[in-house]
């Protein structure tokens, strides 16, 4: 009798065990589902909150221009960027926006068939030197826009791009996006980073926002442009928006050999702006960068 409750007992240990791990198992799926849906689900929230800040960027943008046609200035994006920084107890969201227009479009620096272009050439050169860069990725981006397979010294053409690891093809025409620069021979991390927040692509892009162009931009527009004295556009620019390219005689320490020079390239309005979006809800974030022109259309979306 002694060995068969002892049997017994064991048998009920088993299977006592058994019940245990199922019911283990059973409570870790039910909580792994149960978090999957809640992330899903914070997942597509976060995604439309962000989709809204982008779409509340557009008419904050749209509505500026309407009451100041005359200029666009940094102080506007600034503000834009105040307005949309929103926490609440279901999510947050924060919005920027930069103008497009304050960069150096890199397609205006070579014409269709690769040779440079004035002043925006002249204008990458400088944007290069000033941050430490190597002026042969000039050459290397005049090779893949232009349509001939002749390479530039220290440019590269479809030789060259067919023996990497995917290989692939030079564009041969305009740059579609900034981060195609990538692709092109020498545009490792750091250059790419550091080259950046400088430079655009898209073709409303005619002319430099001088009220919205970063410090660095402004230290390459002329030669004679030093770097205290870009320093001194962006300090005045911050009380005394430019309304137009002449007011820039304003700033002390500026010549009209330069103010006379930035005539033709150079504005006081934007007309294209890059929007980044990014939204939280719980621990799940979800990020829109676009860029629209000032008409709302979006010529760049990605969400990630």
């Amino acid at each position: 009798m002694k060995g068969e409750r002892g049997f017994a007992l064991v048998i009920t240990l088993l299977i006592t065990a058994l019940l245990v791990a199922l019911t283990v198992e059973f409570v870790n799926e039910v909580f792994v589902d149960t978090s999957a849906r809640q992330s899903f689900t914070d997942g597509q929230q976060a995604s439309l909150l962000a989709s809204s800040g982008l779409e509340a960027a557009i008419k904050l943008l749209q509505f500026g221009r309407s009451i100041n046609p005359g200029y666009t200035s940094q102080a506007d994006l600034e503000q834009l960027a105040k307005l949309l920084n929103i926490e609440d107890e279901k999510g947050t969201i924060k919005v920027t926006a930069e103008d497009e227009s304050g960069k150096l479009n890199l397609n205006l620096a070579w014409g269709d068939i690769g040779p440079p272009v004035a002043p925006y050439s002249d204008i990458a050169v400088r944007l290069l030197k000033n941050n430490g860069l190597s002026l042969d990725l000039l050459n290397a981006v005049a090779d893949w826009r232009d349509i001939d397979d002749i390479p530039l010294p220290s440019g590269a053409e479809n030789p060259y791009y067919s023996t990497l690891k995917p290989p692939y093809t030079a564009r041969n025409g305009k740059l579609a996006t900034v981060e195609e620069l990538r692709l092109i021979k020498g545009f490792d991390s750091v250059a790419f980073k550091r080259l950046r927040p400088y430079v655009t692509v898209y073709d409303e892009c005619t002319s430099i926002n001088i009220n919205t162009a970063p410090e660095e931009i402004i230290a390459s527009l002329a030669d004679d442009m030093t770097a205290d004295l870009a320093k001194s556009v962006i300090d005045y620019r911050k009380t005394h928006p430019f309304q137009n390219i002449n007011a820039l005689m304003n700033v002390p320490g500026m010549t009209g050999k330069i103010v006379q020079g930035l005539h033709g390239f150079t504005s006081v309005k934007g007309t294209m702006y890059r929007i980044h979006s990014e939204a939280s809800v719980n621990e799940t974030m979800r990020v829109i960068e676009a860029v629209v022109n000032s008409g709302g259309q979006i010529l760049y979306w990605r969400e990630y």
